[in-house]
Protein backbone atom coordinates (compact mmCIF):
# COMPACT_ATOMS: atom_id res chain seq x y z
CA UNK A 1 0.00 0.00 0.00
CA UNK A 2 1.19 3.00 -0.95
CA UNK A 3 0.71 6.59 1.48
CA UNK A 4 0.14 9.94 0.36
CA UNK A 5 0.42 12.91 2.70
CA UNK A 6 0.96 15.40 0.95
CA UNK A 7 -2.12 17.75 -0.37
CA UNK A 8 0.28 19.17 -2.85
CA UNK A 9 0.92 15.32 -4.41
CA UNK A 10 0.07 15.63 -7.82
CA UNK A 11 -2.12 12.17 -7.57
CA UNK A 12 -4.08 13.53 -4.56
CA UNK A 13 -5.17 16.66 -6.65
CA UNK A 14 -6.12 14.83 -9.34
CA UNK A 15 -8.24 12.60 -6.64
CA UNK A 16 -9.69 15.94 -5.49
CA UNK A 17 -10.26 17.00 -8.45
CA UNK A 18 -12.56 14.05 -9.97
CA UNK A 19 -14.22 14.27 -7.00
CA UNK A 20 -15.30 17.96 -7.06
CA UNK A 21 -16.03 18.19 -10.91
CA UNK A 22 -18.22 17.10 -13.78
CA UNK A 23 -16.14 18.11 -16.63
CA UNK A 24 -12.38 16.70 -14.66
CA UNK A 25 -14.62 13.56 -14.84
CA UNK A 26 -16.05 13.62 -18.11
CA UNK A 27 -12.47 14.71 -19.83
CA UNK A 28 -10.28 12.06 -18.15
CA UNK A 29 -13.06 9.04 -18.33
CA UNK A 30 -12.90 8.14 -15.40
CA UNK A 31 -14.87 8.85 -11.69
CA UNK A 32 -15.12 7.87 -7.91
CA UNK A 33 -16.94 4.86 -5.98
CA UNK A 34 -17.50 6.14 -2.66
CA UNK A 35 -18.44 3.38 0.26
CA UNK A 36 -17.90 -0.37 0.71
CA UNK A 37 -21.75 -1.45 -0.93
CA UNK A 38 -20.36 -0.06 -4.77
CA UNK A 39 -16.76 -1.18 -4.11
CA UNK A 40 -18.03 -4.51 -3.12
CA UNK A 41 -20.36 -4.69 -6.43
CA UNK A 42 -17.64 -3.29 -8.38
CA UNK A 43 -15.61 -6.05 -7.17
CA UNK A 44 -18.23 -8.39 -7.92
CA UNK A 45 -19.80 -7.99 -11.23
CA UNK A 46 -16.89 -5.91 -12.83
CA UNK A 47 -13.09 -6.81 -11.41
CA UNK A 48 -10.59 -4.61 -9.96
CA UNK A 49 -10.59 -1.18 -9.87
CA UNK A 50 -7.51 1.36 -11.21
CA UNK A 51 -7.18 2.22 -8.21
CA UNK A 52 -8.32 1.58 -4.22
CA UNK A 53 -8.05 4.62 -2.00
CA UNK A 54 -8.72 4.09 2.22
CA UNK A 55 -8.20 6.54 5.12
CA UNK A 56 -6.24 5.75 7.42
CA UNK A 57 -9.46 5.09 10.49
CA UNK A 58 -10.52 2.79 7.58
CA UNK A 59 -7.97 -0.19 8.18
CA UNK A 60 -9.55 -0.87 11.26
CA UNK A 61 -12.82 -1.73 9.39
CA UNK A 62 -13.23 -5.43 8.47
CA UNK A 63 -15.32 -5.00 5.31
CA UNK A 64 -12.63 -2.49 4.38
CA UNK A 65 -9.78 -4.67 5.12
CA UNK A 66 -11.42 -7.53 3.21
CA UNK A 67 -11.76 -5.55 0.41
CA UNK A 68 -8.10 -4.42 0.86
CA UNK A 69 -6.96 -7.84 1.01
CA UNK A 70 -8.47 -9.20 -2.36
CA UNK A 71 -6.99 -6.66 -3.74
CA UNK A 72 -3.51 -6.73 -2.78
CA UNK A 73 -4.10 -10.47 -3.33
CA UNK A 74 -4.25 -9.89 -6.73
CA UNK A 75 -1.11 -6.98 -6.94
CA UNK A 76 -3.92 -4.02 -7.35
CA UNK A 77 -3.53 -0.54 -6.38
CA UNK A 78 -4.02 0.96 -2.99
CA UNK A 79 -3.45 4.07 -1.53
CA UNK A 80 -3.79 5.18 2.18
CA UNK A 81 -4.64 9.00 2.96
CA UNK A 82 -4.85 10.74 6.69
CA UNK A 83 -8.24 11.12 7.31
CA UNK A 84 -8.13 14.92 6.56
CA UNK A 85 -6.98 13.95 3.11
CA UNK A 86 -9.33 11.45 2.02
CA UNK A 87 -12.70 13.71 3.80
CA UNK A 88 -11.48 16.52 1.51
CA UNK A 89 -12.13 13.98 -1.55
CA UNK A 90 -15.27 12.17 0.07
CA UNK A 91 -18.39 13.38 -0.48
CA UNK A 92 -19.96 11.00 1.90
CA UNK A 93 -20.62 12.12 5.13
CA UNK A 94 -19.66 9.94 7.80
CA UNK A 95 -18.60 7.27 5.29
CA UNK A 96 -16.27 4.47 5.93
CA UNK A 97 -13.57 5.43 4.08
CA UNK A 98 -12.92 3.44 1.14
CA UNK A 99 -13.72 4.38 -2.61
CA UNK A 100 -12.28 2.92 -5.69
CA UNK A 101 -11.02 5.13 -8.74
CA UNK A 102 -12.60 3.42 -11.93
CA UNK A 103 -12.61 4.10 -15.71
CA UNK A 104 -16.47 4.95 -16.82
CA UNK A 105 -17.30 3.14 -19.86
CA UNK A 106 -17.89 4.90 -23.30
CA UNK A 107 -20.37 3.30 -25.53
CA UNK A 108 -21.58 4.15 -28.66
CA UNK A 109 -25.10 2.93 -30.49
CA UNK A 110 -24.13 0.22 -33.23
CA UNK A 111 -27.75 -1.52 -33.59
CA UNK A 112 -31.27 -0.77 -33.57
CA UNK A 113 -32.83 -1.54 -30.31
CA UNK A 114 -34.26 -5.12 -29.81
CA UNK A 115 -34.84 -5.60 -26.17
CA UNK A 116 -36.44 -3.99 -23.79
CA UNK A 117 -34.56 -0.47 -22.91
CA UNK A 118 -35.03 3.08 -20.84
CA UNK A 119 -34.49 6.06 -22.90
CA UNK A 120 -34.15 9.38 -20.73
CA UNK A 121 -34.70 12.74 -22.48
CA UNK A 122 -33.58 15.13 -20.66
CA UNK A 123 -33.67 14.14 -16.69
CA UNK A 124 -31.13 16.43 -14.96
CA UNK A 125 -31.61 15.76 -11.67
CA UNK A 126 -28.68 12.81 -10.64
CA UNK A 127 -31.29 11.16 -7.89
CA UNK A 128 -34.04 10.92 -10.36
CA UNK A 129 -30.80 9.32 -12.90
CA UNK A 130 -29.53 7.17 -10.16
CA UNK A 131 -33.17 5.88 -8.53
CA UNK A 132 -33.99 4.96 -12.41
CA UNK A 133 -31.34 2.69 -13.32
CA UNK A 134 -31.43 0.56 -9.60
CA UNK A 135 -35.24 0.17 -10.94
CA UNK A 136 -34.52 -0.56 -14.40
CA UNK A 137 -31.65 -2.88 -12.98
CA UNK A 138 -34.10 -4.78 -10.57
CA UNK A 139 -36.74 -5.25 -12.98
CA UNK A 140 -34.14 -7.04 -15.40
CA UNK A 141 -33.75 -4.12 -18.12
CA UNK A 142 -30.09 -4.30 -19.20
CA UNK A 143 -29.82 -0.74 -21.61
CA UNK A 144 -29.96 2.67 -20.75
CA UNK A 145 -29.62 5.29 -23.32
CA UNK A 146 -29.47 9.16 -22.22
CA UNK A 147 -29.85 12.63 -24.12
CA UNK A 148 -27.23 15.35 -23.80
CA UNK A 149 -28.75 16.85 -21.77
CA UNK A 150 -29.54 14.20 -19.02
CA UNK A 151 -27.08 14.16 -15.72
CA UNK A 152 -24.10 12.00 -16.31
CA UNK A 153 -24.70 8.54 -15.63
CA UNK A 154 -21.50 8.17 -13.69
CA UNK A 155 -21.43 11.20 -11.56
CA UNK A 156 -21.23 10.34 -7.06
CA UNK A 157 -24.83 11.40 -6.68
CA UNK A 158 -26.28 9.14 -9.69
CA UNK A 159 -23.82 6.27 -8.34
CA UNK A 160 -24.94 6.50 -4.76
CA UNK A 161 -28.49 6.55 -5.87
CA UNK A 162 -28.22 3.67 -7.94
CA UNK A 163 -26.53 1.56 -5.48
CA UNK A 164 -24.45 -0.82 -8.13
CA UNK A 165 -27.21 -0.57 -10.79
CA UNK A 166 -24.34 0.75 -13.04
CA UNK A 167 -22.26 -2.63 -13.38
CA UNK A 168 -25.44 -5.06 -14.77
CA UNK A 169 -26.10 -2.08 -17.17
CA UNK A 170 -25.26 -0.95 -20.58
CA UNK A 171 -25.47 2.37 -20.14
CA UNK A 172 -24.90 5.08 -23.21
CA UNK A 173 -24.52 8.37 -22.97
CA UNK A 174 -25.39 12.01 -25.61
CA UNK A 175 -27.19 9.22 -27.66
CA UNK A 176 -29.84 11.19 -30.68
CA UNK A 177 -32.99 9.44 -28.86
CA UNK A 178 -35.02 10.37 -31.83
CA UNK A 179 -32.78 8.52 -34.21
CA UNK A 180 -32.78 5.83 -31.55
CA UNK A 181 -36.63 5.29 -31.24
CA UNK A 182 -37.42 5.93 -35.53
CA UNK A 183 -34.79 3.13 -36.12
CA UNK A 184 -35.67 0.81 -33.07
CA UNK A 185 -37.63 -2.77 -33.60
CA UNK A 186 -39.60 -2.54 -30.11
CA UNK A 187 -42.49 -0.85 -29.27
CA UNK A 188 -42.00 2.84 -27.52
CA UNK A 189 -43.88 4.15 -24.77
CA UNK A 190 -43.21 7.97 -23.85
CA UNK A 191 -44.98 8.77 -20.74
CA UNK A 192 -47.45 11.81 -20.48
CA UNK A 193 -49.74 13.61 -17.74
CA UNK A 194 -52.05 14.35 -21.23
CA UNK A 195 -52.13 10.96 -22.28
CA UNK A 196 -55.64 9.48 -22.36
CA UNK A 197 -54.25 5.61 -22.32
CA UNK A 198 -53.63 4.26 -19.42
CA UNK A 199 -50.44 2.29 -18.83
CA UNK A 200 -52.16 -0.59 -17.46
CA UNK A 201 -54.18 -1.27 -20.49
CA UNK A 202 -51.43 -1.71 -22.69
CA UNK A 203 -49.67 -5.11 -24.03
CA UNK A 204 -46.38 -5.09 -22.21
CA UNK A 205 -45.60 -8.98 -22.89
CA UNK A 206 -42.83 -8.37 -25.43
CA UNK A 207 -39.79 -5.77 -25.49
CA UNK A 208 -40.18 -2.24 -24.53
CA UNK A 209 -38.23 1.29 -24.78
CA UNK A 210 -39.64 3.46 -21.95
CA UNK A 211 -39.16 7.27 -22.77
CA UNK A 212 -38.69 9.29 -19.53
CA UNK A 213 -38.69 13.34 -19.75
CA UNK A 214 -37.28 16.31 -17.98
CA UNK A 215 -38.49 16.73 -14.60
CA UNK A 216 -41.11 19.85 -15.36
CA UNK A 217 -41.48 19.76 -19.07
CA UNK A 218 -41.67 15.82 -19.52
CA UNK A 219 -40.44 13.78 -22.77
CA UNK A 220 -40.06 16.43 -25.79
CA UNK A 221 -43.02 16.75 -28.07
CA UNK A 222 -40.94 15.45 -31.02
CA UNK A 223 -40.53 11.92 -29.04
CA UNK A 224 -43.49 12.46 -27.69
CA UNK A 225 -44.94 11.89 -31.52
CA UNK A 226 -42.78 9.31 -32.39
CA UNK A 227 -43.89 6.69 -29.66
CA UNK A 228 -45.86 3.92 -30.13
CA UNK A 229 -47.75 4.47 -27.55
CA UNK A 230 -48.08 7.64 -25.00
CA UNK A 231 -49.37 6.32 -21.43
CA UNK A 232 -50.60 7.70 -18.60
CA UNK A 233 -50.64 6.22 -14.91
CA UNK A 234 -53.90 6.55 -13.37
CA UNK A 235 -53.64 8.05 -9.63
CA UNK A 236 -55.85 9.18 -7.03
CA UNK A 237 -55.47 12.32 -4.40
CA UNK A 238 -54.58 16.09 -5.25
CA UNK A 239 -50.73 15.52 -6.33
CA UNK A 240 -50.30 16.82 -10.22
CA UNK A 241 -48.29 14.45 -10.60
CA UNK A 242 -45.43 11.29 -10.03
CA UNK A 243 -42.18 12.30 -9.65
CA UNK A 244 -40.27 10.50 -12.96
CA UNK A 245 -38.17 8.06 -10.86
CA UNK A 246 -41.35 6.88 -9.59
CA UNK A 247 -43.83 6.51 -12.42
CA UNK A 248 -40.45 4.97 -14.29
CA UNK A 249 -40.44 2.10 -11.13
CA UNK A 250 -44.92 1.92 -11.77
CA UNK A 251 -44.05 1.17 -15.54
CA UNK A 252 -40.75 -1.14 -15.06
CA UNK A 253 -43.14 -3.55 -12.39
CA UNK A 254 -46.04 -3.87 -14.51
CA UNK A 255 -44.21 -4.87 -17.38
CA UNK A 256 -42.49 -7.59 -14.76
CA UNK A 257 -46.47 -8.26 -13.59
CA UNK A 258 -47.50 -9.06 -16.81
CA UNK A 259 -44.97 -11.08 -17.73
CA UNK A 260 -44.78 -13.28 -15.06
CA UNK A 261 -48.98 -13.78 -15.14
Amino acid sequence: MKTITSRDNAQYKELVKLAGSSQARRKSGRTLLDGVHLCQAFLQLRGLPEQCVVSESALHNPEVMDIVGQLEAQHAHVLGLPDALYNAVSQVEHGVGVMFLIETPERAVTEPLAVSAVLLDNVQDPGNVGSILRSAAAAGITQVYCSAGSAFCWSPKVLRAAMGAHFVLEIFENVDLAALVAASKVTSLATSGYATQRLYDVDLRQPVAWLFGHEGQGVADDLLSMATHQVVIPHLGQVESLNVAACAAVCFFEQVRQNQT
